[in-house]
């Protein structure tokens, strides 16, 4: 997910994205230890969707958004 499109998201379905984001990623990690995951990039793009987004959940509560 781009960042611009977090960025106009409210603060709740950004929390709900996050919780999403953290759900497929351990599910991603469980398939890898199965050996079920084909895409192993998809566990990389996971983590860097949810640090994209707890930035941006970080940008709101310094600029006192929340």
């Amino acid at each position: 997910m781009r960042p611009d499109e977090m960025r106009d998201m409210t603060p709740e379905e950004l929390e709900e994205k996050v919780a999403e984001l953290k759900e497929k990623l351990f599910n991603l990690r469980f398939q890898k230890a199965t050996g079920e995951l084909d895409n192993t990039a998809e566990i990389k793009k996971s983590k860097k969707d949810i640090a994209r987004a707890k930035t941006i959940q970080r940008e709101r509560e310094m600029e006192g958004v929340e």
